[in-house]
């Protein structure tokens, strides 16, 4: 996982990115492996430090970026 350790955000943007990820990971088959969570998770704080608040977005650019990795 890339280094977010100096990332900071509000409750309501933590907020965003934990329902993001949930969202994410329920459109998923199961099993869930722990490389898809993290492939989501990263994008998820990464489009998140960019400046996005929106859940939908964040949970779409999340799941285009795990099927870019071929990983889906």
């Amino acid at each position: 996982m890339q280094n977010f350790a100096n990332a900071a955000f509000p409750p309501d943007t933590v907020e965003a990115m934990t329902s993001a990820l949930h969202a994410a990971l329920a459109t998923l088959p199961e099993p869930v492996h722990s490389a898809h969570v993290n492939i989501l998770a990263e994008s998820i704080l990464r489009t998140a430090k960019s400046g996005e608040r929106d859940t939908g977005v964040l949970k779409r650019i999340a799941l285009m970026e795990l099927q870019l990795t071929g990983r889906a």
